[in-house]
């Protein structure tokens, strides 16, 4: 965007408590969470879980402009699919529950995302995302510790058989050194203080250095990467 002056990048970010951390799932099956549509591909998602002889449990919304595409590609391939079950939409509080018991993730979208919130919700979880190299996946998914980046449906195949080798507790240590909502109110602090002419008090006295002074100093507190911005 060649118009733009662009000042930086901030990813989202959760409170860190809205998911809890769960090292020990106990669903024994593989989520697919967000939109029945062409571009999350949920076909892909039941065809890497009947390949991988894993249960996939899909919890998602249908919308009226997606009810051809419901009706005719993805009901007939669950009513074939013994190891497939269609939980439908659910509310934030059942989230929690099926990101947090679920072995793994599964994000095999077909279009640039623009982020993916999903993917930190399951991360916040300890749960690893196996997500297809689309639009943001690979700079949201730390690729072998907090999920698996893929090109096809062979690799996510392949990755479904690791997915137990995972370490949860470092699945959620990628959540909070990247996307707590902290880290969300430092970065913006950081840009705001950095543009040219900011005032940071009542009485129009610039205070920049003392603010992205104290903005840094907590962030290397709470542990955080740097290269985000």
């Amino acid at each position: 965007m060649p118009p733009v002056r662009w000042a930086g990048t901030v990813y989202h970010g959760l409170p860190p408590d809205l998911l809890p951390f769960n090292p020990v799932p106990h669903g024994r099956y593989l989520a697919f969470l967000g939109r029945i549509s062409p571009e999350k591909r949920p076909d892909r998602a039941i065809e890497i879980a009947t390949r991988a002889g894993a249960q996939l449990q899909i919890a998602a919304k249908i919308d009226k402009v997606d009810q051809v595409y419901w009706s005719e590609v993805v009901e007939p391939l669950i009513k074939k699919s013994l190891n497939v079950e269609f939980v439908g939409e659910i509310n934030e509080r059942e989230k929690a529950d099926f990101l947090a018991n679920a072995d793994a993730l599964l994000f095999p979208i077909d279009w640039p995302e623009p982020f993916g919130l999903v993917m930190i919700e399951a991360m916040s979880c300890g749960t690893p995302v196996i997500a297809f190299r689309q639009g943001s996946a690979a700079e949201v998914v730390d690729d072998g510790r907090s999920g698996a980046l893929v090109g096809d449906i062979d690799q996510a195949v392949a990755a479904v058989t690791r997915v137990r080798r995972f370490d949860r507790a470092r699945v959620r240590n990628s959540f909070q050194r990247r996307y707590t909502i902290e880290r969300v109110a430092f970065q913006y602090t950081r840009i705001y203080c950095n543009v040219p002419g900011a005032r940071t008090s009542a009485t129009g006295r610039e205070r920049r250095p003392r603010l992205v002074a104290a903005a840094n100093r907590t962030e290397d507190m709470i542990g955080v990467e740097s290269g985000v911005l």
